[in-house]
């Protein structure tokens, strides 16, 4: 029987999930249940700019909105959401700055915390 590793939503990553439309919700549900069981779900890839530190991106598209979730499996025990939110910028795909600047800061914490216990 595969045990699932905890999953830790870091900063507002909780709460900005309750606000997606239902489907990205969904699909961002069961690509987080692969994850903590050691899967990787279809639509996880890896986020461009983070070298080794298994970031892991889901973009799920509805009614003309994409919509993002990242999360880290670069820990054996646990899985942490890192930062969900929608894609507003016009630039293509490339992920935002900003939201890059909140995904790196959120990672950082988290490598804090489990270093300081």
């Amino acid at each position: 029987m595969v045990t699932d590793k905890p999953l830790v939503w870091v900063g507002s990553s909780r709460k900005d999930v309750q606000v997606l439309p239902e489907d990205v919700k969904d699909v961002f549900g069961f690509a987080l249940r692969y994850a903590q069981r050691g899967q990787k779900h279809p639509k996880a890839k890896p986020l461009r700019g983070f070298g080794g530190a298994g970031v892991l991106e889901v973009v799920e598209n509805h009614d003309g909105d994409t919509f993002r979730a990242v999360y880290t499996v670069r820990f054996a025990d646990t899985v942490y959401v890192l930062h969900v939110f929608q894609k507003k910028s016009k630039s293509g795909i490339k992920t935002p700055d900003r939201e890059l600047e909140v995904i790196r800061k959120r990672l950082r914490l988290v490598i804090e915390e489990r270093e300081n216990g």
